[in-house]
């Protein structure tokens, strides 16, 4: 009995897959046709043409207009800077005198490069030998009261130096231990003023080349002049003189939204962004550049030194902690061509949106607004049967 009802489940099973993959079969071979059905309503009508509108108001405005959607694009140029700083400054530091400085002394590095920096203020730390000196106050781990907070051979934590193990007066107030360093330690006192308070008149040229390899176009930013003294004359202004690649450092920290005498004390760093935004289908004279300025970071320093040898052949050393503004240059840009190819993809895109958004709108919006709704929906899917097939009698 049970071999005979699972028999026959199979049988009912097997008859059931049969029946549906027939209906698949046949649903492979029906056909589809479109039935438009005219619907006498100014509601239907007027959001029907809304729809139209809407689609070519995207088409013409944002996609060929805006994002200029028939244009091919290439968005990754090669580019190429090179920086050159002027001016000159004269300060006076106590134990140092006089000290001319030109472009070879306040750059750095001076390659000219994208990324450089300016000294704006520094601390100097003259003929500093190698030998035994007290630590300095300001360092914590350099405190001591006895010998024994000095062990020998430990260096000390954010100081100058190595402990020889004996504690010292520093002055009449503070006992520091002796270590074996650079001596004496490191002058910290800064200027309340920047030394190099010239240097906001200093002058930054900036040559910039970009090459838009897709379309074998390229670009620098100086301008096309048959005045030999231009360059040297221009100055850089968003408004007056847009093209002119010869910047004021203080125009520059200006614009980054700081002013130069609190940017040079500690020093900082500004982002200078160059962008190029072509199209060649216009003349590659209006090809132009757009420059803008930020600031990125506060309080920027480093340590150099100079060496040098007395007449008794004892080595000493000119430690120097500067402060300044790093440039960092930054080039982005992007050119668009007339191209044939994103102009069909941007119709056919389009077109496919117009369909599918006035089916949408007939399907689910115009007929159930309309007192013959359900007729007009009736209307609008018709079965049709075989005509070659007699209905029985």
């Amino acid at each position: 009995m049970g071999a005979a009802m699972g028999a026959a489940m199979r049988e009912a099973l097997g008859a059931a897959m049969g029946t549906a993959v027939g209906a698949a079969c046949r649903g492979l071979l029906d056909y589809k046709t479109a039935k438009f059905a005219l619907t006498r309503n100014r509601r239907v009508g007027l959001l029907h043409r809304l729809l139209q509108l809407g689609v070519l108001g995207y088409l013409l405005g944002w996609v060929f207009l805006v994002k200029k959607g028939y244009q091919e694009t290439d968005s990754a140029p090669r580019v190429s800077v090179i920086t050159k700083l002027k001016g000159i400054s004269v300060t006076e530091v106590k134990d140092a005198g006089n000290r001319l400085w030109d472009v070879a002394d306040y750059v750095k590095p001076p390659q000219g490069e994208n990324t450089f920096f300016l000294v704006t203020n520094l601390i100097i730390t003259t003929k500093q030998a190698q030998g035994t000196c007290p630590e300095s106050p300001s360092v914590l781990d350099g405190i001591c009261r006895e010998d024994a907070d000095c062990p020998v051979g430990n260096p000390v934590v954010r100081g100058n130096g190595i402990k020889t193990g004996k504690c010292v007066m520093f002055n009449t107030t503070h006992s520091t231990c002796e270590i074996y360093s650079w001596c004496p330690v490191e002058n910290d006192t800064l200027p309340r003023k920047p030394l190099l308070a010239e240097a906001e008149n200093f002058t930054l040229f900036i040559k910039n080349n970009v090459n838009f390899t897709k379309f074998n176009f390229s670009k620098d930013n100086t301008l096309q002049t048959n005045d030999p003294t231009y360059f040297k004359s221009c100055t850089y202004d968003p408004f007056f003189s847009p093209f002119c690649p010869v910047f004021r450092i203080r125009d520059m920290v200006e614009a980054a939204g700081e002013t130069f005498g609190n940017l040079a004390l500690l020093g900082g760093s500004i982002g200078v962004y160059i962008k190029w935004d072509c199209d060649l289908d216009h003349p590659a004279a209006l090809c132009q550049p757009q420059y803008s300025f930020s600031l990125q970071d506060r309080n920027y320093n480093f340590r150099t030194a100079s060496y040098y040898w007395d007449p008794q052949k004892r080595h000493y050393r000119s430690l120097l902690k500067l402060y300044g503004i790093r440039f960092d240059i930054s080039v982005h840009g992007q050119a668009g061509k007339f191209s044939i190819i994103p102009v069909a993809v941007s119709l056919g895109a389009s077109i496919a949106l117009l369909g599918a958004g006035l089916m949408m709108a007939a399907s689910h919006l115009t007929l159930p607004c309309v007192e013959e709704g359900y007729s007009a929906s009736l209307t609008k899917w018709v079965l049709a049967e075989n005509p070659f097939v007699q209905d029985p009698v």
